[in-house]
């Protein structure tokens, strides 16, 4: 068992439980912001091995997930609305005005990190500003890493069925067990949201307690092999080496962030 990342874990862990626990909605997003900043890093760390990144866009964008807590959402739906053409005429401006020095390839991997971390992210922050958040940002939180551990602990200990060449290491019985594990503990954790929380489920909505986990913990593992995608391209091994154990912090939250909007569907229309 690698101690680093047990060290890790059980350091992080209480962390991230206190700042929901004893957070209001702009603290917790002003942390999630700074996650999202050195996400940004990371990404920018990466893809500069391919291209020139135009980073002062990508870091501005971060700010996007404090400003869904501290600006009403009658406003910021139209901030939403119109950041994706405002950033891409930023970005093409500047294969303008560099006389196309900052070329199509500069401009198409910027946005893509722009959407893949700011874009996902931010759902993090509409999440925690809903009058449910906080159980519904323990709940993304927790399926994620239970996709996690049971993915990673089965691989090690049973895993003999590669799975993709994007990630040569997962194998099937990892992903089935990830899926698995996140629908364990999804379940159990609405269980006791329902007790504690005056969830209130009744009929079918236990049967959305089994359905949505299952649905996340494959989103969970999508998230992890899209950026195994992108650091393959780019010859990276580790996003980082923030999380000693772990690797970067894209490399600890990246099935968390592709999870993110699926949850905060969930808590819209269905919570």
């Amino acid at each position: 068992m690698n101690l680093k990342r047990v060290l890790t874990s059980l350091i992080g862990f209480p962390l991230v439980v206190l700042i929901i626990a004893l957070g209001n909605a702009p603290i917790i997003d002003f942390a999630v912001m700074i996650v999202a900043i050195i996400c940004m890093y990371e990404y920018i760390g990466i893809i500069s091995k391919v291209c020139n990144p135009i980073k002062w866009v990508s870091y501005l964008s971060t700010i996007l997930v404090f400003l869904v807590s501290v600006i009403p959402f009658n406003i910021m739906k139209y901030i939403l609305l119109f950041a994706i053409p405002i950033t891409l005429l930023i970005l093409f401006l500047h294969i303008i005005i560099s006389d196309m020095k900052i070329t199509f390839k500069d401009v198409a991997y910027t946005f893509l990190g722009i959407a893949y971390v700011t874009g996902f992210i931010t759902f993090i922050g509409l999440i925690v500003v809903e009058e449910k958040g906080k159980l519904a940002l323990g709940y993304l939180l927790m399926t994620a890493w239970a996709t996690d551990v049971f993915a990673f602990t089965i691989g090690i200990l049973f895993g003999k069925h590669h799975f993709s060449k994007v990630s040569p290491k997962k194998s099937i019985e990892g992903c089935i067990a990830g899926a698995f594990g996140a629908t364990l503990v999804g379940f159990i954790y609405t269980i006791i949201a329902n007790k504690v929380g005056s969830l209130q489920l009744q009929g079918i909505q236990y049967f959305y307690a089994i359905i949505i986990p299952l649905v996340l913990g494959l989103t969970s593992q999508i998230g992890d092999f899209t950026e195994s995608c992108i650091k393959r391209f780019a010859n990276v091994k580790d996003s980082g080496n923030l999380l000693p154990g772990h690797g970067g912090m894209l490399d600890r939250i990246d099935s968390v962030i592709f999870s993110a909007p699926f949850v905060y569907l969930i808590l819209v229309f269905i919570a």
